[in-house]
């Protein structure tokens, strides 16, 4: 019997060796991604939608010139300092899925299984429709010159851009990381034609707008959060290269230098940008006019403005696409967690693509068009994302004292993530205090409604439950044809 066992052990480990051996060498992540490669991801990541819908929303906030330039630069230091905190945390807890490790890693399960949560149904999607109702709004435009363009209108070409954007990403990777790259080189070509174009005015003697830029000012505490909202909508995506912490040579130094070099320099871009505008709109005119980038070039370009619109578009849509295509990323932790419905992490047999994911997106982001404007939705969408950012920097300041043992490659004064933390709460109740309104309300219902579906399926994992969730799996399952990743073919 002994002389059997050993001799079925040897086998055993042989098979191992075996199955160990034919393993793709994709399995492994490839440290391919350079300092210049990371400064890059920053910058493309971030520019989208924001720096064309926004700049109306800052100044309507803050109503003199001179506070809206502050504002934006405010934003710029704030996300480069919770980048720099995101840094620790991604070279000290190397897991994927964003914000959602860190979480678990401070708290425990369930104030990660709310971000989980809140990032299905709140954070992404309301994200996603924000971009495709700007890229909308800019495509419109041109189209209802003088006026503004039916609601109807924007809202069926902002569900068809999503639909088309889900579409690609569903049908293949390759095709939409093609899109991405393309649509990236066009939101830099409008970048560069504004700033050009305004410092060229700039330097033609087009100041009028600058001078007694703080004259009038009346900041209340709910304005200035609100014109923060506004601003880091902009710069969301400032924590985006810690998804790729693994992916980056010589973290260590690449990641805070990429982050250093990388915000600053959408920073300055974003300035330059309000500042050409303000060359040739008063407050008053860029606060009527429907889409800031195309008026811009009405009164600058023409008759070249048909380009502005259009690389706008371009821009936009390539954010959204962005958006859509790193969507399963954060369902696929969840779901190997236990903290999803597993079909959402699932990957299409035929496509090898996470479709139900994006599928999934596609149809909330789409919910969220029907009945909300483009700023009740970014105050929505910061309101979420702040209050989850503030928490897992928090949880940066609680695990200097409770996981001393863990290995800090990257260490920022404490002082960082304190003065963060204390950021987010103010951005987080100041707007509540000052200025309450349903959406807020709404929102944090949302949010602990999270714990009801915690406890059913997840903590307690009821049988009636669990009944309940397996054959609408299996169906969805054999509807989509898609599998756990583990059994996706290579």
């Amino acid at each position: 019997m002994e002389g059997t066992s050993l001799r079925n052990r040897r086998e055993d480990e042989k098979s191992i060796r075996s199955i160990q051996s034919k393993e793709p060498k994709t399995t492994s992540l490839q440290k391919e991604v350079g300092l210049l490669s990371g400064i890059c991801i920053i910058v493309g990541t971030i520019i989208g939608s924001g720096i064309f819908i926004s700049p109306k929303s800052v100044l309507s906030n803050t109503e003199t010139v001179g506070p809206c330039l502050i504002i934006w630069a405010a934003c710029g230091v704030l996300a480069t300092l919770g980048a720099l905190c995101f840094a620790e945390l991604g070279t000290m807890i190397t897991k994927s899925g964003g914000e959602y490790p860190y979480l678990m890693e401070a708290f425990g399960p369930i104030p990660a299984y709310l971000f989980s949560w809140t990032s299905l149904f709140v954070i992404k999607p309301t994200s996603f429709a924000i971009i495709c109702l700007s890229f909308s709004e800019y495509v419109c435009a041109p189209f209802y010159s003088g006026c503004n363009p039916p609601p109807v209108v924007v809202k069926c070409l902002a569900a068809a851009a999503i639909l088309l954007i889900t579409t690609v990403n569903s049908l293949s990777v390759r095709l939409g990381s093609y899109v991405q790259n393309v649509f990236t080189g066009a939101k830099l070509v409008i970048v560069a034609i504004i700033i050009i174009s305004g410092l060229v005015l700039l330097a033609q003697g087009n100041t009028r707008n600058f001078e007694n830029s703080f004259e009038g000012t009346k900041l209340s505490v709910g304005a200035i959060s609100l014109a923060f909202y506004n601003g880091l909508w902009a710069y969301d995506g400032w924590n985006q290269l810690n998804y790729i912490t693994e992916e980056l040579r010589n973290p260590f130094r690449n990641l805070p230098l990429a982050i250093i070099i990388g915000i600053p320099l959408v920073t300055g871009c974003y300035i330059l940008m309000n500042v050409s505008y303000f060359t040739v709109m008063t407050p008053t005119e860029l606060l009527q006019s429907q889409a800031v980038a195309v008026t811009f070039g009405d009164r600058v370009l023409y008759p070249a403005s048909w380009v502005v619109p259009l690389f706008v578009a371009f821009s936009t849509i390539g954010a959204a696409n962005g958006t859509c295509f790193t969507a399963g990323r954060l369902v696929y932790v969840a779901g190997r967690e236990g903290h999803m419905l597993k079909v959402l992490s699932y990957i299409s047999v035929r496509r090898l693509t996470p479709a139900p994911a994006i599928i999934f997106y596609g149809i909330i982001a789409t919910i969220y068009i029907i009945p909300g404007d483009i700023n009740s939705l970014v105050n929505y969408f910061s309101f979420a994302a702040w209050l989850f950012y503030g928490l897992t920097i928090l949880g940066l300041v609680v695990m200097r004292f409770t996981k001393k043992d863990l290995e800090r490659p990257i260490k920022v004064p404490i002082f960082i993530p304190i003065l963060v933390t204390l950021v987010s709460v103010f951005l987080v109740l100041a707007p509540i205090i000052s200025e309450p309104a349903w959406e807020y309300l709404y929102c944090v219902l949302f949010i602990l409604s999270g714990l009801i579906f915690y406890f059913l399926f997840v903590h307690y994992k009821f049988g009636w439950a669990q009944k309940i969730l397996k054959p609408v799996t299996m169906h969805l399952q054999m509807l989509m044809e898609v599998v756990p990743p583990e059994e996706a073919p290579e």
